[in-house]
């Protein structure tokens, strides 16, 4: 069963799929006073201002946290027809933007937001990154 969690302050709603997540703590890292997983509910949206919480989702290597803007007027609550590849140092490449991964067996799968693959060869989850390479100090 797939769990989607969401928070909202009214602008914009972040979504989480925690089955996604490779805890990386990108987000407690970068804007603690919305993302604390030490706390319960874990998300604060009300703990920082609407671009920031977007910045930082943008920088979620699993694709775990999502948003959209409730403002349906507004060009970033469109799904983006671009795609970048950025390789994170020492971790996984990292796709914006939306996709189709094919597995090995021909199975389709959509992709959105972000999605991070594994250039360690070590992930459980291959094509996916699972955070092995902090493990194994991969370098790269």
């Amino acid at each position: 069963m797939d769990i989607k969690k969401k928070y909202t302050n009214g602008e914009v709603t972040v979504l989480w799929e925690p089955q996604k997540c490779i805890h990386s703590a990108i987000c407690f890292k970068g804007l603690p006073t919305v993302f604390d997983p030490r706390k319960r509910p874990w998300v604060t949206i009300e703990g920082d201002s609407t671009e920031k919480i977007i910045q930082q989702i943008k920088a979620c290597p699993s694709g775990a946290l999502a948003y959209k803007m409730n403002d349906e007027n507004n060009p970033e609550s469109m799904t983006s027809i671009n795609t970048v590849v950025e390789v994170l140092p020492n971790g996984p490449l990292l796709v914006y933007g939306n996709l189709k991964v094919k597995d090995k067996e021909g199975n389709e799968t959509l992709k959105s937001q972000t999605t991070a693959f594994c250039r360690c060869g070590h992930s459980e989850n291959k094509p996916y990154c699972d955070g092995t390479h902090v493990s194994i100090a991969f370098e790269g």
